[in-house]
């Protein structure tokens, strides 16, 4: 603010004011980027490959191959040009991709990366592309625990503001679904890779033992935010399904481990994986009325728009996990019902799919028809 007293200030605030770059807020930039500019893209869209992923893994359990095959050519080929795409923003646009890293509010999205290809790299293992998939379950280790440990440093201590708890959302339970996918698909090449079979035992129990503890610590860490803070019905948006999907990969990875071959660390935890897998699914399936009725309350009572977002691949992800999750638990642990409506909610998730690829497709055209 510039104190006037005398017209000489005035025109020296003039000048002064002149002279200032003058920056367009950030939504009129983000209108000017070309169409086909990575700039803006969201890091969690990955979310794309973990919701085609297991929805192609519900779909090959229940024996519809035709709509599994094209499901997992979608989760493939969108997972190469987010692989492309991304690495041009690092090279092109590395100023936006550090400002999202640094955001505590979408820096969780990187995560979708780590499950994404996870996600994947189990679906090839039933294709029976044993190699390829254990690529997969290296790159979605490492990168889970590089990403694992530097994310929350800098989400933590890059923040002067404090409690950082007030920047908590859906999103950051996206970490946990990163190391239960690796879980899943150590477990899923335990009975591959003899040679390999202690390694990936450990690695399974492993992952799963830190993603149901860091579940705990992400939940008290949200809930503390939605008690603390005034809610505001826009914040309430499409990651926070993953809170139930991250529940449901952890029911997946339970089962996956509960029927693995004897090892030490397996044999030393079996009946409590077990034990808490059906505990977890319930929690999952009473999750789901809750977050239909934050659907309700944030559309239906505060009018808030529904319309395409990246994020929307966030609803669909945890709605196929839930379906896999339910199939895979009562296959495993002899339990019919549960079995039945994993099998029956496939296609909630698969319609939940549809609307998200239209509305995707119809999004994608739309910008590039006003952007040229």
């Amino acid at each position: 603010m510039v104190v006037v007293s005398s017209p000489r200030d005035l025109e020296s605030a003039n000048m002064q004011q002149t002279q200032e770059p003058q920056h367009p807020p950030a939504h009129l930039t983000k209108s000017k980027t070309p169409w086909w500019s990575p700039r803006d893209l969201t890091p969690g869209y990955f979310a794309l490959v973990m919701a085609s992923g297991i929805v192609s893994i519900a779909c090959h359990l229940l024996d519809y191959p035709t709509i599994s095959l094209a499901l997992l050519v979608v989760a493939a080929i969108s997972y190469i040009v987010l692989i492309v795409l991304n690495t041009w923003r690092l090279l092109a646009h590395r100023d936006a991709m550090a400002a999202d890293f640094a955001d505590v509010q979408r820096s969780f999205g990187f995560f979708t990366f780590v499950a994404g290809t996870g996600v994947l790299g189990t679906r090839l293992a039933f294709a029976g592309w044993w190699a390829t998939a254990a690529i997969l379950l290296g790159v979605a280790g490492i990168s889970w625990l590089i990403l694992g440990y530097v994310i929350p440093v800098v989400a933590v201590l890059g923040k002067s503001e404090r409690p950082v708890t007030q920047w908590a959302n859906g999103l950051w339970f996206v970490l946990i679904v990163g190391a239960q996918s690796v879980a899943v698909l150590a477990a899923t090449l335990e009975p591959v890779f003899d040679e390999a079979r202690n390694f990936l035992a450990i690695t399974a129990v492993f992952a799963w033992s830190l993603g149901l503890i860091l579940y705990v610590a992400i939940a008290v860490f949200v809930a503390l935010r939605l008690m603390t803070f005034p809610l505001d019905p826009r914040e309430f948006n499409p990651p926070y399904w993953v809170s139930m999907g991250a529940v449901a990969i952890t029911v997946l990875a339970a089962a996956r481990i509960a029927e693995m071959s004897s090892a030490p660390m397996v044999d030393a935890t079996r009946g409590l994986v077990a034990g808490i897998a059906v505990l977890m699914w319930c929690f999952a399936t009473w999750l789901i009325p809750p977050l239909f009725g934050v659907g309700i309350w944030r559309h239906a009572i505060h009018r808030v728009p529904l319309k395409y977002e990246p994020t929307l691949w966030s609803i669909v992800f945890p709605l196929g996990m839930y379906s896999v999750a339910g199939i895979y638990l009562g296959r495993v642990n002899k339990l019919p019902i549960v079995e039945t409506i994993g099998s029956w909610w496939v296609w909630v998730a698969i319609t939940a799919w549809v609307l998200a690829f239209v509305a995707m497709v119809y999004t994608i055209v739309r910008r590039i028809i006003q952007r040229r």
